[in-house]
């Protein structure tokens, strides 16, 4: 190891424990009970436990409050539980969550995962390279009989090897302008960061939304190990995507010129963000420019003309000056563009 990476360390280290270093998880729950009791259970066997679990419900229906309620009277750490006096979807309920939250670093959750042991343990150390605002890590697939999947999260939004040695050598921005990767079940961030993300548009979905604005603040680390198992299963909000390409085409096929709409209108939402507060954000003029030129390749992607042929000049213009590759995934959304309808 470098000596400079040492003492790094060594600083980062001297520096949380100053600080008397604390990791609180937010979670959200709705109608949950059917997996929340394992996920619990996973959440007290860490071998760093927290410092807090903050659990937020939605109005659940089930008896998912009385699940809670049984697991916090033998916990060792301290279980807090606020239901919602009306249902505000997963978004403005995790912002709710965190903002309950009081330690330094915040892991968040969902109710139907299982974490293994040395999650938080993985997630905090971590943490101690310097500048870091959030980490996140990769996921085993399991199904809804808690059988594996044999396959891993990751791949399953596009994050291959080649994304994320980019991740690492070019920074979180250059993968995210392109596509969101971030799982929120999987990420921990800075408690201190959360206030200049705020308010969390009830639109977004919370993980994209936080880890863009992350990225702009610091360096987001990325652990290439399973930490968690990532239940997938019909009832879940977003889960993961088609692997091979023929499904990749009728995802695109299904989605349609919707899909680009509303990704014109959440990187809309981000500028503004940017724009209005850019102090507490890294470059935010350059990332600014990027999204705008990103919106301008998501614009021509969403009104592609009907017939394939006219759609030929458009498409090689973005093919010469590389926006299908830095705003897009190459020559998968060529030939999406090519073959589907929008």
């Amino acid at each position: 190891m470098a000596y400079g990476v040492v003492i790094r360390r060594a600083k980062a280290f001297v520096f949380l424990s100053m600080m008397d270093f604390t990791i609180s998880v937010a979670m959200c729950t709705f109608n949950g009970s059917r997996f929340l009791r394992s996920q619990l259970e996973s959440i007290a066997r860490q071998s760093r436990p927290p410092r807090e679990l903050v659990i937020c419900d939605d109005r659940s229906s089930d008896n998912t409050s009385e699940i809670v309620r049984d697991f916090s009277r033998d916990t060792g750490f301290p279980v807090r539980l606020e239901v919602n006096t009306e249902n505000i979807g997963s978004t403005k309920n995790f912002e709710q969550a965190i903002r309950l939250c009081r330690g330094h670093i915040v892991a968040l959750a969902d109710q139907d995962d299982v974490w293994y042991p040395n999650k938080l343990e993985r997630l905090e150390q971590a943490f101690l390279r310097d500048g870091t605002a959030a980490v996140f890590s990769d996921a085993d697939l399991i199904d809804e009989e808690s059988n594996s999947l044999a396959c891993r999260l990751w791949p399953t939004v596009g994050f291959n090897r080649l994304e994320q040695k980019a991740f690492r050598k070019n920074g979180a921005l250059a993968i995210l302008i392109k596509h969101p990767v971030v799982t929120g079940a999987c990420m921990a961030f800075r408690r201190d960061l959360f206030d200049r993300m705020t308010p969390f548009p009830a639109e977004e979905i919370h993980d994209q939304w936080m880890s863009f604005l992350l990225a702009t603040q610091g360096h987001i680390e990325i652990i290439a190990d399973p930490l968690l198992q990532y239940r997938r299963h019909s009832q879940q909000q977003v889960g993961p995507g088609p692997l091979k390409l023929q499904g990749q085409m009728s995802s695109a096929k299904s989605r349609g010129k919707q899909f680009y709409v509303n990704e014109i209108e959440r990187f809309r939402r981000l500028q503004r963000k940017l724009g209005e507060s850019s102090a507490h954000f890294q470059n935010s003029e350059s990332v600014s420019q990027e999204i705008r030129r990103k919106l301008v390749h998501l614009e021509r992607r969403a009104y592609l003309p009907t017939r394939r042929m006219a759609r030929v000049p458009r498409i090689l213009h973005e093919i010469s000056d590389g926006s299908y590759w830095r705003y897009s995934g190459g020559w998968i959304s060529v030939v999406k563009d090519l073959i589907v309808r929008t």
